[in-house]
């Protein structure tokens, strides 16, 4: 080491006289701490270590995990932990071959975590060897095995997954699955996940097949029946559960106003169809994960018929009228793209096939919808949608203008389409007229008149024939 020497003061390389003690001290105390373990390749006695008659260091030690007292705390940190060569390492150090080890390897790693300097960088490597441990205790429970890519059970659809890197819980132990070296699978219809392990204990069916054979909703809000009348036991399991949480906390879901245990209601929040479509409330209440799951898979199912479920919501709700005239328009503009050949090129109608019932009715609803019109954002975008169709319909295409009315009435004006907001259509013969010409006019549709005249005239030519 060279010893520079500036201003009265010594350095060493450039570093201050402290720093070098405390290296010095450093480097002293890690050898002392090395001589005191045993070398498994070295049983014999060290003739370098007797000084003064008096036995060596390394008998005097005790080959015990992590057996260094409290004020070397900051040198054991360097042998903690594994690494690829175990034997050059000495005695003390661990050897990741048993799982009880492993968990007091842990235990003496979240000890000295806690001793160390906050943001060292010894802290840090602490920190990652004791990732490393607890990842090979995990993996000394739960050994891969070669499992089948898909399972199928209680009609799920077990696919195994290939991530390594996400980070899950399983559905059914309610423990965290680690993708790195736990092998999990997840159900293609409800994303119900679980580990390998875990699989053949699942007693809960797939909700997918509910939502495929039970399309409804209940519509009373949380209609609870009573702890009392569920026998004190979870809804789903049957595991005994009190409102005082002995034995197991019991949690109601607000959608089916039953109470389940912890291990089948997670706390979850989800919007209840029921308070929407009565109160017009969007706020998430809890839930159990059958119940959360269920909902899921119908929130973009058109299952509401508002105006037989609550008809009067069209009455305090404005946006819910403004989208259902929007509807009308868009099931009145349908007949002319069907036949418009360069409608059918540009593919107008697949705007709207994230939700296809509003090219097929103007009355029923999905769950999203409600939450979308709530928010505002269906309007923005079925306006937009709307305004695209007029325009090819009244401005773009030659064709489906010529598909325009006259008024009949009046004679005058522009040419009129059913979709427009000053016009009336008649209910019997589909004629479009000026609202204020149709409402004035005393006589029949001039059309209807028409069209009966011809039927009259008809018959009178088959009589005559």
């Amino acid at each position: 080491m060279i010893l520079m020497v500036k201003n009265g003061k010594t350095k060493t390389g450039g570093l201050p006289a402290a720093d070098v003690v405390n290296k010095m001290e450093y480097d002293e105390r890690l050898a002392q701490f090395r001589q005191t373990r045993l070398n498994p390749f070295d049983r014999g006695e060290d003739e370098n270590g007797l000084q003064g008659g008096k036995t060596p260091l390394q008998h005097e030690a005790k080959p015990e995990l992590f057996s260094v007292a409290r004020t070397h705390s900051l040198d054991r940190t360097m042998d903690l932990g594994l690494a690829e060569d175990h034997f050059s390492r000495p005695v003390g150090s661990f050897v990741a071959s048993d799982i009880e080890q492993l968990k007091l390897a842990i235990e003496e790693c979240k000890k000295l975590i806690l001793e160390l300097p906050e943001h060292s960088e010894r802290q840090k490597d602490t920190v990652v060897k004791l990732i490393h441990l607890r990842l090979k205790l995990q993996e000394l429970k739960d050994p891969e095995e070669d499992e089948p890519n898909l399972r199928i059970l209680l009609e799920h659809r077990f696919s195994k997954e290939k991530s390594k890197s996400v980070k899950q819980t399983c559905d059914k132990c309610s423990a965290i699955i680690w993708g790195l070296i736990q092998t999990w699978y997840t159900c293609t219809g409800c994303y119900y996940r679980c580990h390998s392990k875990c699989i053949n204990l699942i007693t809960k069916p797939c909700v997918r097949s509910k939502v495929s054979h039970q399309s409804e909703y209940e519509l009373s809000i949380c209609p609870e029946i009573g702890l009392d009348r569920q026998d004190y036991r979870c809804a789903e399991c049957r595991t005994p559960i009190s409102l005082r949480g002995v034995p197991s906390e019991a949690r109601q879901c607000d959608y089916t106003g039953q109470y389940y245990c912890s291990t089948c209601h997670w706390n979850d929040t989800a919007i209840i169809p029921a308070r929407v479509i009565h109160n017009w409330e969007f706020e998430p209440r809890k839930v159990c994960r059958s119940s959360m799951r269920y909902l899921a898979l119908m929130m973009s199912r058109p299952v509401l018929r508002l105006k037989e479920i609550n008809p009067l919501l069209f009455n305090f709700v404005e946006e819910l009228v403004e989208i259902r005239k929007l509807r009308q328009d868009i099931l009145l503009m349908k007949p002319y793209f069907i036949t418009c050949k360069e409608a059918m090129e540009a593919r107008l109608l697949l705007q709207l096939q994230d939700r296809q019932h509003f090219v097929e009715n103007d009355d029923m609803y999905s769950l999203q919808d409600l939450i979308d019109i709530s928010s505002g954002r269906l309007s923005c975008s079925l306006t937009e949608i709307h305004t695209t169709f007029a325009k090819h319909i009244k401005l773009d295409c030659e064709r489906c203008q010529a598909k325009g009315f006259v008024c009949e009435l009046c004679k005058k004006g522009d040419i009129l389409f059913p979709f427009d907001s000053h016009t009336s259509v008649c209910h019997d013969c589909s004629a479009v007229f000026h609202r204020d010409c149709y409402y004035d006019n005393s006589t029949t549709c001039p059309r209807c008149a028409r069209m009966t005249e011809r039927k009259q005239d008809d018959v009178s030519n088959v009589k005559e024939a």
